[in-house]
């Protein structure tokens, strides 16, 4: 296989042929979303691996398309250039009309259902402009799509492992104890942690970030997830206690939200001697560094703030950029 002749770059249609294929796995389902034909798709991918000089795709016959081990590093840095040509005309857009047309938002499940109901009415009311799709999703792949500029800006919870994303923590978000009706905890007008350390605690599946940060906010080993026990959502998590599986930590946005529902549930706060005011976790935004709409961003952190209702976070307005600790 030899280049083409002129050495010419890639362009980005053939560029966004592949990271479309490998989007979506199937060359028919590929060239759909890219609104040509299937053997123009092929055709823009073989030109490609002739100008590379190098075989993307292994032709081995089988259904879905396989790349070679160059091919998915192809595939990465396709991704990025990508997403740095859509930064040109975002950047030109924000120039023009700041807080305007479409906004990618990306939101951790245990934030999404119990803010977004306020969220985007106090959005619409400040923005009006402001064209907001939501893709809710676990923390890792929200990451992912953000990275591979599938997404603009994420709503997580804080510390969790950004790479090379900017963050900025907004606000904070307690914690309380959660126990079934007539527990012995529930004596207590607030509960110790270490009062928790000595129940089956009921916690979210792994891959929730949730999970670990209710752990570290109350200094609690993983193994204190009691008896392989595991929720999906929230609304599980409570239907598990209120039936007297265990106790939980939830935090005061989902029950701000109404995830109790009617459930026989008793709250109590939660007192440790590492946290001033209980153990709590930080909500916060990321994006992607050095995105052109980085201004935008924070502008829209004081209206979510509002909206999340906690705390604000001490020192709020100052972004944090490298690597956290990992738990998402």
């Amino acid at each position: 296989m030899k280049p083409l002749p002129g050495g010419h770059l890639p362009s980005p249609q053939q560029l966004r042929y592949l990271v479309t294929l490998a989007d979506t796995g199937h060359f028919g389902r590929a060239a759909t979303a890219c609104g040509v034909t299937q053997s123009t798709l092929s055709a823009g991918i073989i030109a490609l691996e002739r100008q590379l000089d190098a075989a993307l795709l292994e032709r081995s016959g089988a259904k879905r398309p396989v790349f070679t081990p160059l091919g998915l590093e192809i595939l990465r840095e396709s991704r990025r250039a990508l997403a740095a040509l859509e930064a040109v005309t975002e950047a030109a857009a924000t120039a023009r009309d700041p807080l305007s047309g479409p906004l990618r938002l990306g939101v951790i499940p245990t934030i999404g259902p119990f803010l977004l109901p306020r969220l985007m009415p106090a959005l619409r009311n400040a923005f009006p402009r402001l064209r907001l799709w939501l893709r809710e999703d676990l923390t890792e792949r929200l990451l992912e799509g953000l990275m591979a500029g599938r997404l603009d800006l994420l709503l997580l919870a804080l510390p969790v492992a950004t790479g090379d994303a900017e963050t900025l923590a907004i606000a904070e978000d307690p914690f309380l104890a959660a126990l079934p009706e007539g527990h012995r905890l529930a004596e207590r007008a607030r509960v110790p942690v270490a009062a928790l350390g000595g129940e089956r605690l009921l916690l979210l599946e792994d891959g929730h970030c949730l999970r670990d940060h209710a752990l570290s906010a109350c200094g609690l080993p993983g193994a204190a997830a009691g008896d392989g026990f595991a929720a999906t959502s929230l609304q599980t998590l409570v239907q598990m206690v209120a039936g007297g599986l265990g106790v939980t930590l939830l935090p005061k946005l989902s029950i701000d939200g109404g995830v109790l529902a009617g459930a026989g549930v008793e709250l109590r706060p939660v007192e440790s001697d590492a946290a001033v005011g209980g153990p709590r976790r930080t909500l916060g935004l990321a994006w992607r560094a050095r995105s052109p709409r980085a201004a935008e961003f924070r502008g829209l952190a004081p209206v979510i703030a509002a909206a999340i209702g906690g705390r604000a976070v001490p020192g709020e307005g100052s972004a944090l950029s490298g690597p956290h600790p990992p738990g998402g």
